[in-house]
Protein backbone atom coordinates (compact mmCIF):
# COMPACT_ATOMS: atom_id res chain seq x y z
CA UNK A 1 0.00 0.00 0.00
CA UNK A 2 1.35 3.48 -1.11
CA UNK A 3 -0.56 6.81 0.10
CA UNK A 4 0.99 9.88 -1.29
CA UNK A 5 0.25 12.55 1.49
CA UNK A 6 1.42 15.44 -1.03
CA UNK A 7 -0.62 16.29 -4.32
CA UNK A 8 -2.32 19.23 -5.69
CA UNK A 9 -6.06 19.04 -7.24
CA UNK A 10 -8.00 22.02 -9.07
CA UNK A 11 -11.86 21.82 -9.84
CA UNK A 12 -12.03 21.79 -14.14
CA UNK A 13 -13.73 25.18 -14.22
CA UNK A 14 -14.86 28.18 -11.58
CA UNK A 15 -16.12 31.54 -12.15
CA UNK A 16 -14.46 34.55 -12.71
CA UNK A 17 -13.27 35.53 -9.66
CA UNK A 18 -12.42 39.15 -10.53
CA UNK A 19 -15.75 39.77 -11.76
CA UNK A 20 -16.99 37.74 -8.56
CA UNK A 21 -15.71 40.01 -6.29
CA UNK A 22 -15.05 43.30 -7.57
CA UNK A 23 -11.04 43.70 -7.90
CA UNK A 24 -7.75 41.86 -9.55
CA UNK A 25 -5.84 39.37 -8.14
CA UNK A 26 -7.60 36.23 -8.28
CA UNK A 27 -6.44 33.45 -10.63
CA UNK A 28 -8.25 31.74 -13.72
CA UNK A 29 -8.05 28.82 -15.71
CA UNK A 30 -8.09 28.99 -19.13
CA UNK A 31 -8.25 25.50 -21.40
CA UNK A 32 -6.23 25.83 -24.10
CA UNK A 33 -6.94 22.79 -25.70
CA UNK A 34 -8.47 19.10 -24.98
CA UNK A 35 -5.99 17.74 -21.67
CA UNK A 36 -4.13 21.50 -21.20
CA UNK A 37 -4.98 24.69 -19.28
CA UNK A 38 -3.14 27.50 -18.24
CA UNK A 39 -3.24 29.28 -14.98
CA UNK A 40 -3.24 33.06 -15.12
CA UNK A 41 -3.26 36.02 -12.77
CA UNK A 42 -4.77 39.43 -14.06
CA UNK A 43 -3.90 37.72 -17.94
CA UNK A 44 -0.44 36.55 -16.74
CA UNK A 45 0.55 33.38 -17.26
CA UNK A 46 1.06 31.55 -13.67
CA UNK A 47 1.74 27.51 -14.58
CA UNK A 48 0.21 25.57 -17.45
CA UNK A 49 -1.37 22.58 -16.51
CA UNK A 50 -2.55 19.35 -18.07
CA UNK A 51 -5.63 17.32 -17.06
CA UNK A 52 -3.99 15.26 -14.24
CA UNK A 53 -4.90 18.30 -12.40
CA UNK A 54 -8.26 18.17 -12.53
CA UNK A 55 -9.30 14.78 -13.92
CA UNK A 56 -9.65 12.08 -11.33
CA UNK A 57 -9.91 8.88 -13.55
CA UNK A 58 -6.47 10.47 -15.12
CA UNK A 59 -4.93 10.45 -11.73
CA UNK A 60 -6.41 6.86 -10.69
CA UNK A 61 -4.67 5.90 -14.67
CA UNK A 62 -1.33 7.16 -13.49
CA UNK A 63 -1.08 6.02 -9.75
CA UNK A 64 -1.97 2.23 -11.22
CA UNK A 65 0.63 2.62 -14.33
CA UNK A 66 4.48 1.94 -13.78
CA UNK A 67 5.35 5.17 -13.93
CA UNK A 68 3.27 6.07 -11.06
CA UNK A 69 5.05 3.86 -8.29
CA UNK A 70 1.75 1.78 -7.96
CA UNK A 71 -0.03 4.74 -5.78
CA UNK A 72 -2.80 3.07 -3.83
CA UNK A 73 -4.31 6.47 -2.37
CA UNK A 74 -3.74 9.88 -2.89
CA UNK A 75 -4.25 12.78 -0.77
CA UNK A 76 -5.84 15.74 -2.50
CA UNK A 77 -4.80 19.26 -1.43
CA UNK A 78 -5.68 22.73 -3.43
CA UNK A 79 -2.75 24.21 -5.45
CA UNK A 80 -1.17 26.63 -2.83
CA UNK A 81 -1.92 29.78 -5.00
CA UNK A 82 -5.51 29.49 -4.68
CA UNK A 83 -5.44 30.23 -0.59
CA UNK A 84 -5.88 34.05 -1.25
CA UNK A 85 -4.45 35.08 2.12
CA UNK A 86 -4.23 38.54 0.41
CA UNK A 87 -7.95 38.98 -0.55
CA UNK A 88 -10.80 40.19 1.69
CA UNK A 89 -11.52 37.42 4.28
CA UNK A 90 -14.93 37.21 3.16
CA UNK A 91 -14.37 36.60 -0.34
CA UNK A 92 -11.63 33.67 0.45
CA UNK A 93 -14.08 32.02 2.39
CA UNK A 94 -16.52 31.48 -0.40
CA UNK A 95 -13.29 30.50 -2.26
CA UNK A 96 -12.97 28.35 0.11
CA UNK A 97 -15.92 26.57 0.26
CA UNK A 98 -16.03 26.19 -3.48
CA UNK A 99 -12.31 24.41 -3.24
CA UNK A 100 -13.33 21.97 -0.26
CA UNK A 101 -16.77 21.47 -2.10
CA UNK A 102 -15.03 20.07 -4.99
CA UNK A 103 -12.02 17.78 -2.99
CA UNK A 104 -14.72 16.34 -0.63
CA UNK A 105 -16.66 15.31 -4.12
CA UNK A 106 -13.66 13.64 -5.53
CA UNK A 107 -13.34 11.80 -2.83
CA UNK A 108 -16.90 11.09 -2.28
CA UNK A 109 -16.74 9.32 -6.22
CA UNK A 110 -13.45 7.54 -5.53
CA UNK A 111 -13.11 6.91 -1.61
CA UNK A 112 -10.79 3.70 -2.46
CA UNK A 113 -8.51 6.29 -4.34
CA UNK A 114 -8.40 9.93 -2.50
CA UNK A 115 -8.49 11.25 0.94
CA UNK A 116 -9.02 15.57 1.04
CA UNK A 117 -7.40 17.93 2.80
CA UNK A 118 -9.59 21.46 3.02
CA UNK A 119 -8.20 24.73 2.63
CA UNK A 120 -9.44 28.03 5.03
CA UNK A 121 -9.84 31.67 5.25
CA UNK A 122 -6.58 32.02 7.94
CA UNK A 123 -6.41 36.09 7.44
CA UNK A 124 -9.94 35.68 9.59
CA UNK A 125 -9.86 33.07 12.55
CA UNK A 126 -13.27 32.86 13.05
CA UNK A 127 -13.92 32.49 9.09
CA UNK A 128 -11.04 29.81 9.47
CA UNK A 129 -12.66 27.93 12.31
CA UNK A 130 -15.98 27.61 10.68
CA UNK A 131 -14.69 26.18 7.33
CA UNK A 132 -12.14 23.85 9.56
CA UNK A 133 -15.62 22.86 11.17
CA UNK A 134 -17.46 22.11 7.96
CA UNK A 135 -14.50 20.48 6.52
CA UNK A 136 -14.35 17.63 8.99
CA UNK A 137 -17.74 17.59 10.04
CA UNK A 138 -20.16 18.24 6.99
CA UNK A 139 -17.38 17.16 4.36
CA UNK A 140 -15.75 14.48 6.29
CA UNK A 141 -12.31 15.48 5.14
CA UNK A 142 -9.48 14.35 7.91
CA UNK A 143 -7.96 18.13 7.62
CA UNK A 144 -6.50 21.11 6.04
CA UNK A 145 -3.73 22.63 4.18
CA UNK A 146 -2.35 26.34 4.90
CA UNK A 147 0.54 28.00 4.17
CA UNK A 148 3.75 28.37 5.72
CA UNK A 149 2.29 32.36 6.64
CA UNK A 150 -0.66 34.60 6.35
CA UNK A 151 -0.18 38.15 4.93
CA UNK A 152 3.47 38.28 6.53
CA UNK A 153 2.24 36.63 10.17
CA UNK A 154 4.43 33.60 10.92
CA UNK A 155 2.42 30.68 12.25
CA UNK A 156 3.46 31.29 16.14
CA UNK A 157 1.07 34.91 15.88
CA UNK A 158 -1.81 34.87 18.06
CA UNK A 159 -4.25 35.68 15.84
CA UNK A 160 -3.79 32.43 14.17
CA UNK A 161 -3.82 29.94 17.63
CA UNK A 162 -7.52 29.48 17.47
CA UNK A 163 -7.28 28.06 14.01
CA UNK A 164 -4.50 25.26 15.84
CA UNK A 165 -6.54 24.92 18.80
CA UNK A 166 -9.81 24.06 16.99
CA UNK A 167 -7.72 21.36 14.44
CA UNK A 168 -6.62 20.36 17.50
CA UNK A 169 -10.16 19.95 19.13
CA UNK A 170 -11.69 18.22 15.98
CA UNK A 171 -8.46 16.33 15.72
CA UNK A 172 -8.33 17.32 12.12
CA UNK A 173 -4.43 17.21 10.49
CA UNK A 174 -2.63 20.09 9.29
CA UNK A 175 -0.38 20.01 6.49
CA UNK A 176 1.71 23.05 6.30
CA UNK A 177 2.92 23.68 2.58
CA UNK A 178 4.67 27.49 1.01
CA UNK A 179 2.96 29.76 -0.88
CA UNK A 180 4.91 32.22 -0.73
CA UNK A 181 8.86 33.00 -0.99
CA UNK A 182 11.69 34.87 1.12
CA UNK A 183 13.33 36.92 -0.85
CA UNK A 184 11.53 36.58 -4.36
CA UNK A 185 12.71 40.28 -5.34
CA UNK A 186 16.22 39.18 -5.04
CA UNK A 187 16.23 36.05 -6.48
CA UNK A 188 14.46 35.89 -9.44
CA UNK A 189 16.80 34.14 -12.12
CA UNK A 190 17.23 30.62 -11.93
CA UNK A 191 14.04 29.36 -10.72
CA UNK A 192 15.82 30.44 -7.43
CA UNK A 193 12.39 31.06 -5.30
CA UNK A 194 11.62 27.89 -5.68
CA UNK A 195 14.81 26.23 -5.09
CA UNK A 196 15.71 28.25 -2.58
CA UNK A 197 13.26 30.33 -1.34
CA UNK A 198 10.65 28.19 -0.93
CA UNK A 199 12.88 25.51 1.20
CA UNK A 200 13.81 28.90 3.62
CA UNK A 201 9.76 29.44 3.66
CA UNK A 202 8.99 25.88 5.34
CA UNK A 203 12.09 25.94 7.87
CA UNK A 204 10.73 29.59 9.11
CA UNK A 205 7.25 28.08 9.34
CA UNK A 206 8.87 25.10 11.70
CA UNK A 207 10.80 27.40 14.29
CA UNK A 208 8.21 29.61 14.31
CA UNK A 209 6.00 26.43 15.20
CA UNK A 210 8.76 25.02 17.60
CA UNK A 211 10.11 28.54 19.54
CA UNK A 212 6.53 29.51 20.17
CA UNK A 213 5.83 26.78 22.38
CA UNK A 214 3.03 26.06 20.87
CA UNK A 215 3.24 22.06 20.52
CA UNK A 216 3.82 21.89 24.21
CA UNK A 217 0.59 23.73 24.26
CA UNK A 218 -1.42 21.59 22.10
CA UNK A 219 -0.33 18.53 22.27
CA UNK A 220 -2.37 16.63 20.52
CA UNK A 221 -2.20 18.86 17.09
CA UNK A 222 -0.83 16.82 14.18
CA UNK A 223 1.25 19.17 11.95
CA UNK A 224 3.16 17.90 8.94
CA UNK A 225 5.24 20.11 6.77
CA UNK A 226 6.03 19.52 2.95
CA UNK A 227 9.41 19.01 0.94
CA UNK A 228 10.58 16.96 3.67
CA UNK A 229 10.43 19.96 6.24
CA UNK A 230 12.45 22.04 3.54
CA UNK A 231 15.81 23.67 4.48
CA UNK A 232 15.06 22.84 8.37
CA UNK A 233 16.85 19.47 8.57
CA UNK A 234 20.04 20.95 6.96
CA UNK A 235 20.31 23.51 9.42
CA UNK A 236 19.10 22.51 12.41
CA UNK A 237 22.31 22.14 13.88
CA UNK A 238 22.73 25.77 13.50
CA UNK A 239 19.37 26.03 14.88
CA UNK A 240 20.07 24.01 17.82
CA UNK A 241 23.17 26.15 18.59
CA UNK A 242 21.28 29.34 18.80
CA UNK A 243 18.94 27.88 20.66
CA UNK A 244 21.69 27.28 23.29
CA UNK A 245 24.11 29.56 22.87
CA UNK A 246 21.36 32.79 23.15
CA UNK A 247 18.28 31.38 25.10
CA UNK A 248 17.75 35.11 25.79
CA UNK A 249 16.65 35.40 22.33
CA UNK A 250 15.39 32.03 21.20
CA UNK A 251 13.84 30.63 24.52
CA UNK A 252 11.44 33.46 25.27
CA UNK A 253 8.40 31.37 24.27
CA UNK A 254 9.53 27.85 25.32
CA UNK A 255 11.50 25.77 27.21
CA UNK A 256 12.51 22.76 25.12
CA UNK A 257 14.91 22.80 22.66
CA UNK A 258 14.56 22.46 19.07
CA UNK A 259 16.44 18.78 18.80
CA UNK A 260 13.76 17.89 21.46
CA UNK A 261 10.78 17.88 19.21
CA UNK A 262 12.97 15.61 16.99
CA UNK A 263 13.39 11.54 17.41
CA UNK A 264 14.74 9.79 20.67
CA UNK A 265 16.70 6.73 19.83
CA UNK A 266 17.27 6.12 22.95
CA UNK A 267 13.24 6.29 23.96
CA UNK A 268 12.21 5.52 20.69
CA UNK A 269 10.17 7.86 20.36
CA UNK A 270 9.54 9.21 16.94
CA UNK A 271 9.32 13.22 16.17
CA UNK A 272 6.52 15.67 17.62
CA UNK A 273 5.41 16.46 14.04
CA UNK A 274 5.03 14.97 10.35
CA UNK A 275 7.45 15.81 7.15
CA UNK A 276 7.28 14.90 3.43
CA UNK A 277 9.56 12.32 2.04
CA UNK A 278 10.28 14.82 -1.05
CA UNK A 279 13.76 15.17 -1.31
CA UNK A 280 15.17 13.97 -4.15
CA UNK A 281 18.31 12.70 -2.63
CA UNK A 282 18.83 9.63 -0.64
CA UNK A 283 21.13 10.72 1.53
CA UNK A 284 18.80 14.00 2.49
CA UNK A 285 15.90 10.94 2.86
CA UNK A 286 17.64 8.86 5.27
CA UNK A 287 18.73 12.13 7.16
CA UNK A 288 14.99 12.47 7.48
CA UNK A 289 14.38 9.29 9.00
CA UNK A 290 17.48 9.38 11.51
CA UNK A 291 15.96 12.86 12.70
CA UNK A 292 12.70 12.17 12.98
CA UNK A 293 11.85 8.38 12.44
CA UNK A 294 10.19 6.86 9.24
CA UNK A 295 7.12 6.80 11.99
CA UNK A 296 7.00 10.75 10.74
CA UNK A 297 7.79 10.71 7.06
CA UNK A 298 5.58 10.57 5.03
CA UNK A 299 5.30 9.70 1.19
CA UNK A 300 4.83 12.57 -0.90
CA UNK A 301 5.06 13.82 -4.74
CA UNK A 302 4.02 17.25 -5.34
CA UNK A 303 1.83 15.56 -8.22
CA UNK A 304 1.52 16.62 -10.79
CA UNK A 305 4.05 19.47 -10.41
CA UNK A 306 7.37 19.53 -12.24
CA UNK A 307 8.92 19.93 -8.60
CA UNK A 308 7.70 16.61 -7.68
CA UNK A 309 8.76 13.27 -7.72
CA UNK A 310 7.76 11.66 -11.04
CA UNK A 311 7.59 7.94 -9.93
CA UNK A 312 6.32 7.95 -6.35
CA UNK A 313 8.58 6.49 -3.74
CA UNK A 314 10.71 4.61 -6.59
CA UNK A 315 13.68 6.26 -4.79
CA UNK A 316 12.71 5.10 -1.64
CA UNK A 317 12.60 1.14 -3.17
CA UNK A 318 16.14 1.90 -3.85
CA UNK A 319 17.50 2.54 -0.87
CA UNK A 320 19.43 0.31 0.80
CA UNK A 321 19.90 1.70 3.96
CA UNK A 322 16.60 1.88 5.00
CA UNK A 323 14.55 -1.29 6.69
CA UNK A 324 11.66 -3.00 5.38
CA UNK A 325 9.59 -1.95 8.33
CA UNK A 326 10.75 1.61 7.64
CA UNK A 327 9.67 2.09 4.32
CA UNK A 328 6.26 0.11 5.16
CA UNK A 329 6.20 3.35 7.45
CA UNK A 330 7.00 5.77 4.94
CA UNK A 331 5.10 3.83 2.43
CA UNK A 332 1.43 4.38 4.15
CA UNK A 333 1.64 3.98 7.93
CA UNK A 334 3.02 7.10 9.31
CA UNK A 335 0.04 9.12 6.59
CA UNK A 336 -2.22 6.95 7.98
CA UNK A 337 -1.60 8.53 11.98
CA UNK A 338 -1.12 11.37 10.67
CA UNK A 339 -4.56 11.57 8.88
CA UNK A 340 -6.11 10.47 12.17
CA UNK A 341 -6.88 6.76 10.86
CA UNK A 342 -4.42 4.41 12.21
Amino acid sequence: MRIDLHTHILPKAWPDLRERYGYPGWVSLEHTGPCCARMSIDGKGFRDVESNCWDPLRRIEECDSAGGGGVTMQVLSTVPVMFSYWAKAQHAADLAVLLNDHIAGVVRDHPARFAGLGTLPMQDADLACRELHRCVRDLGLPGVQIGTHVGGRNLDDPSLRPVFEEAQRLGAAVFVHPWDMLAKDRMPKYWLPWLVGMPTETCLAICSVLFSGMLDAMPRLRLAFAHGGGSFPGTLGRIEHGYEARPDLCAVDCSCSPRSYLADAVRGTPARFWVDSLTHDPGALADLVRLFDARRVCLGSDYPFPLGEAKPGAMLEAMTTLTPEQKRAIRATSTLEFLGRA
